[in-house]
């Protein structure tokens, strides 16, 4: 009979970690367990859960502890991840089991959020998991954006590697953290892999002392293409000193591509710039992200409109029973329902949706996550109006 129990240190070396490369890695590949050695530190505080029979591993999966930013509310969130099945041992639900596990343990040390890469949506809308609009990438040449090398701004960037700046780094990422809806911060241990191999260059761009933009990025060669990570900024201000940073790299790369949010608009950065922005999204190889609410509270204070409705949530192990999510007070209360009013019937997956902005009521409905009714979809309006999720920092 297998069991699931909770895997520490070296540990992970002969249980979850036999599985890793074989899931994720090119294989089979020499010298890929000195490999696995090298990146144990970096899930020292991972909740990692094995299943095993008979002192075998049969399947893995591992939650970092990371935090969330849910319509202006910072709450301990679940990163999972690491979610894999010896190819003898798949489709006997172990996966299926390791999840409920995980999100209730999880959810027992405070976590109020989870959040993943899907190796397929449909497998994890069954967890009550939604997807998140995917980030997008813009290319350009970098004169495209020589004319802000001729404007005075206040304010300047600096560049280093980025193990000369990692505090900086780490600490532009806690401050966004606050500041925007759907921004990730990983855990220290987690996010020192920029030092492993620090092939990154650091821009920050300051005013008046203090950071108001941020971003990290590599050159693949001369006359190659600038490839740059998340475009991170406070302002419009920070944003507008990057790119003009950019613009610098003319004649010395070809083009500038660049990791923008959801709702960024790159084609109004300059007078008829020439630009490519996609968002491309495939399985298993580019997913877009996933998340879910472990306990209806973390709807709790967020900011809203004055809207009333009993909620009923249903088809989920954590989230079960009626909810009253009163805003009249500008801020989302959450108490328990009797059940005498009329409502809306969500499952975990549809209540993620509105939570974080990317659905509304009538998608839920034509997605089979719920049945709203019209009423109810207009009180949920209020309460949970549409938003777009800056769902950077991966740290």
């Amino acid at each position: 009979m297998s069991a699931i129990r909770q895997v520490h240190g070296e540990e992970r070396l002969r249980t979850a970690f036999t599985l890793y490369p074989y899931a994720f890695d090119q294989t089979p590949a020499p010298g890929a367990d000195e490999q696995l050695r090298d990146i144990l530190p970096f899930h020292d505080g991972n909740h990692t859960l094995v299943v095993e029979q008979d002192g075998r591993t049969l399947a893995t999966a591992a939650a970092i502890p990371a935090h969330q930013n849910l319509r202006g509310n910072v709450l301990p969130m679940a990163a999972v991840a690491w979610v894999a099945a010896h190819p003898e041992d798949r489709r006997q639900a172990h996966s299926r089991r390791l999840m409920h596990r995980l999100h209730a343990d999880m959810l027992g040390t405070g976590h109020r959020l989870a959040v993943l890469y899907p190796f397929h949506p449909s497998f994890y809308e069954k967890f009550g998991y939604v997807g998140l609009p995917a980030n997008r990438t813009a290319v350009f040449a970098p004169e495209e954006l020589s004319p802000l090398l001729g404007r005075k701004l206040p304010g300047e960037v600096t560049c280093r590697r980025i193990d000369e700046g990692f505090d900086d780094y780490r600490a532009f990422h806690q401050r966004l953290l606050s500041l925007r809806h759907g921004f990730m911060y990983t855990p220290h241990y987690r996010a020192r892999r920029a030092l492993a191999t620090p092939d990154r260059w650091l821009a920050v761009a300051t005013v008046d002392g203090q950071a108001v933009g941020l971003l990290t990025y590599r050159i693949d060669g001369y006359g190659g293409r600038l490839r740059a990570d998340e475009l991170l900024y406070t302002s419009a201000l920070g944003r507008t000193l990057l790119l003009r940073f950019l613009a610098e790299h003319t004649h010395q790369v070809c083009q500038i591509e660049v990791t923008v949010a959801p709702d960024e608009f790159p084609e109004t950065w300059a007078t008829a710039l020439t630009v490519r922005t996609t968002a491309e999204t495939s399985y298993p190889t580019s997913p877009a992200l996933m998340a879910r609410l472990l306990s209806v509270d973390a709807l709790r204070g967020a900011p809203c409109g004055p809207g009333r409705l009993e909620i009923e949530l249903v088809d989920d192990p954590l989230l079960t029973g009626r909810h009253l999510l009163d805003g009249t007070a500008g801020r989302i209360d959450v108490t328990a329902a009797p059940g005498a009013g009329e409502g809306a019937v969500l499952t975990a997956a549809g209540l993620a949706g509105l939570a974080y902005g990317v659905l509304d009521p009538a998608d839920v409905v034509a997605r089979g996550l719920g049945d709203i009714s019209d009423d109810a979809a207009s009180e949920l309006r209020k309460l949970l109006p549409g938003r777009v999720p800056h769902a950077f920092g991966r740290g």
